[in-house]
């Protein structure tokens, strides 16, 4: 009898713990993904159009860092990196959390889906930058469609790519990102 009521408490004590692990599995923050290293990243710029824009990418100091010339001559006007996403990452969250810094300019978070078929099609949120690093939340209901054929609302379940992107006017830019995850 003392042994079986010492297995039912055994068992009892190994199914809480097995709870206590799940629970803290499915936590956004133990699962949250730096995507910054976790991700292979590509530099691209205006010149696949014929811009003029100049720049690259390297890793440094524990970030990506994107730098470069950003010039609106011959219809251009962007330099970015771009990653893959799996969209199994993005399912069911509710948007993106980044850890930036650069030389005080607006940048962007062009993200493409399922819905954006052409180059000029995207979804976009600009943040602010500073000198010291800074955590920075964009919810998916903040990203607005680039063109007028693109649905209003970003699922965050058909995500494929993610862009950080300076854009739109003539500038040097300077812009680091060390974290990048789904929340």
């Amino acid at each position: 009898m003392r042994t079986t009521l010492r297995n039912l408490e055994n068992i009892f004590l190994y199914k809480i713990f097995f709870v206590a692990i799940l629970i803290l599995s499915m936590s956004n923050n133990v699962s949250a993904k730096n995507l910054v290293y976790e991700n292979n990243w590509a530099y691209l710029a205006d010149t696949v159009m014929g811009g003029v824009s100049r720049g690259g990418a390297e890793f440094s100091a524990g970030a990506l860092r994107l730098t470069g010339q950003v010039s609106t001559k011959n219809n251009g006007g962007f330099i970015q990196v771009r990653t893959r996403i799996d969209p199994t990452e993005t399912a069911g969250k509710s948007g993106i959390k980044i850890k930036v810094k650069g030389n005080g300019d607006v940048y962007y978070l062009h993200v493409r889906n399922a819905s954006a078929r052409l180059p000029w099609q995207y979804y976009t949120a600009s943040f602010q930058t500073s000198e010291k690093w800074k955590d920075i939340i964009i919810s998916f209901d903040e990203f607005e469609k680039s063109a007028t054929l693109m649905p209003r609302k970003l699922k965050s379940e058909s995500i494929k790519t993610i862009g950080l992107v300076a854009y739109g006017k003539d500038h040097e830019a300077d812009v680091s990102i060390a974290n990048l995850e789904f929340y």
